[in-house]
């Protein structure tokens, strides 16, 4: 199948190599300027209009403004061949996804929101988990596409932003276990309790899932190169407190982590892991100037 692929960063390039692997024809094009040795076998294309002349067409894009940019303004939608769906990779707002479903059935073409769980290494695998939102027959158009790339499609109906919702709200409860372990070391190491001994504890018994496991790690190892960088999650809580305050309601938790991605962010950290919230919970304070120092695993 003929597909486009706009957005080759870290995670949209590894989606796009899966897809050539599973016999795909891939045209791809990024904002910046891409070595195509890092992409072999991807047709690499000058605008993202040619992108668009295919089957169906992936976007993997930071955000709502860069969508809204490199395909809504560029009118794109009233350009694409007829038949064409759609999916967007992308954790947006809900608010963008109703949009983007609105435009995309204006225009006659198939819309799916496909936000995906997973790092870039699980990307690289496809082993990715993808929540997948739209109309029976545009998921039905993609989905042998999105079998290379993931372990599971998660179909969470027809109304897209079901999806995007789903995104949001997994990110906010990753961003609360950090902050959670973090404040559970600053107790337990005021008595002398060692964080590796603590977390062996509650891995061993209360909690065991995947986001505890990989960054009770991190905070352990005092390790917070990227995996997914504190502004981007900034950006997703930010999202989620849209969300939240569409329908009227406070979330307390999501406000604490929010505040503690932007005070990392503020502070120079927003490249590094999302988990630098822990290094500054346990160091106390602002935790910024410290977590400078803490950030490079130093203790």
């Amino acid at each position: 199948m003929r597909i486009g692929f706009i957005g080759l960063g870290s995670m949209g390039s590894a989606m796009a190599l899966n897809l050539v692997k599973a016999g795909h024809d891939v045209r791809a094009w990024n904002r910046s300027k891409v070595d195509q040795g890092s992409v072999p076998g991807v047709t690499l294309v000058e605008r993202a209009a040619d992108a668009f002349e295919a089957d169906a067409v992936f976007t993997m894009l930071s955000d709502d403004p860069a969508i809204r940019e490199v395909i809504l303004d560029a009118g794109l939608l009233a350009r694409a061949q007829p038949g064409l769906t759609h999916v967007v990779t992308s954790t947006i707002s809900v608010a963008f996804a109703r949009e983007l479903a609105r435009l995309h059935d204006a225009a006659g073409l198939g819309y799916v929101s496909a936000p995906v769980l997973g790092r870039p290494n699980v990307a690289a695998s496809g082993r990715l988990n993808i929540l997948a939102a739209g109309k029976a027959d545009a998921v039905a158009a993609i989905e042998p596409l999105l079998a290379p790339l993931s372990r599971k499609v998660w179909k969470v109906g027809e109304n897209p932003a079901r999806a995007n919702a789903a995104k949001l709200a997994c990110n906010m409860m990753i961003a609360m276990a950090i902050e959670a372990m973090a404040e559970g070391v600053v107790l337990t190491e005021s008595v002398g309790l060692d964080r590796a001994d603590f977390f062996a504890l509650i891995l061993g018994t209360l909690f065991s899932g995947r986001a505890y496991e990989s960054y009770s790690a991190q905070i352990t190892e005092r390790s917070f190169e990227p995996g997914f960088k504190a502004r981007l999650a900034l950006k997703d809580m930010r999202l989620a407190t849209e969300a939240s305050n569409e329908i009227g309601r406070t979330l307390p938790m999501l406000d604490a982590v929010r505040e503690g991605l932007s005070k990392a962010v503020s502070g120079g950290l927003g490249e590094k892991d999302w988990s630098i919230i822990a290094d500054m919970t346990v160091r106390g304070g602002d935790g910024v100037a410290s977590s400078k120092n803490g950030a490079e695993g130093k203790p």
